[in-house]
């Protein structure tokens, strides 16, 4: 029993440190919805991976610890679907309100708790997933609003968010902030190119560099960090679970933030999502 307390203590911690992650990533969010306009999903896209890079490089200094050449491996894949995630969240955020986007994205980590588990209760959990998705998605008449290729965007980050699960345990096993440096050095080697490409000189605007700082800091150098940190303590369905409250808290930032007002059936098929992934780590 006295070994019980300090793992339960580290768990919570861990839980803390995750919900805090998503906090931080959906007001980035949030502030990086209003640098659309101005420099593109794929600029937006650049000076968050980028930067957070920059400063992650900095702070963790990585290459004090070589990688094997399966570290390496892992480490690049994480890193480029990060960038990828990235990228098509930004860009289904530019299409639809940010609540509905991520509710649709976290259809990803909750596929990893359903697969990851043998209990017949995960049938209810299906179940009311499908019903959240079937009000979210542009199908029936109800959400004809609703831009089906930002649908079509938030589905391809489900697909990276779920991939970002699985690398990111593989990676946890190595020190946390240094496999998410490397990580990110390899999503801004993949995604910083499209980003000048499509932005250009603009991305150099003293204004708009500000202000990508403090996205890259509170949508991935904060979050990412935090969230390998978690984890190393939590198995993948638990660290699914915590992710489950993605779509509520992006929808508030939504509201408070862009003045993004969801219809009552958005709200109802948003938490059918979040208790979809709840139940599926009830014990």
């Amino acid at each position: 029993m006295a070994n019980q307390a300090p793992h339960a203590g580290t768990a919570l911690l861990a839980g803390v440190a995750l919900l805090a992650s998503q906090i931080s990533l959906n007001l980035g969010a949030a502030v990086a919805k209003h640098l659309f306009p101005l420099i593109g999903v794929e600029g937006v896209t650049a000076y968050r991976v980028g930067i957070a890079a920059l400063l992650m490089l900095a702070v963790f200094r990585p290459w004090r610890t070589p990688l094997t050449w399966q570290q390496g491996v892992n480490v690049a894949v994480y890193g480029c679907v990060i960038g990828l995630m990235n990228l098509l969240i930004y860009r289904s955020f530019s299409r639809i309100p940010l609540g509905i986007a991520v509710a649709i994205e976290v259809a990803g980590p909750l596929t990893v708790a359903v697969l990851s588990s043998r209990r017949p209760r995960d049938l209810l959990a299906v179940a009311l997933a499908m019903t959240g998705l079937y009000f979210l998605l542009p199908i029936h008449g109800g959400v004809n609003q609703l831009d089906p290729v930002g649908v079509a965007y938030a589905g391809g980050a489900a697909v990276c968010w779920a991939l970002y699960i699985v690398f990111g345990k593989r990676v946890s096993v190595m020190h946390g902030g240094q496999s998410v440096a490397w990580a990110m050095l390899a999503a801004s080697l993949f995604i910083v190119p499209i980003g000048g490409w499509y932005a250009g000189a603009a991305l150099l605007t003293p204004g708009y560099l500000a202000i990508g700082v403090a996205i890259a800091v509170m949508s991935s150098a904060l979050p990412y960090t935090l969230e390998m940190l978690s984890m190393r303590r939590l198995s993948k369905r638990t660290f699914s679970m915590f992710s489950s409250a993605a779509p509520a808290l992006s929808a508030l930032a939504g509201v408070l933030v862009l003045g993004e007002h969801l219809s009552s059936m958005q709200w109802l098929a948003i938490a059918s999502m979040v208790a979809a992934s709840v139940l599926t780590t009830l014990s």
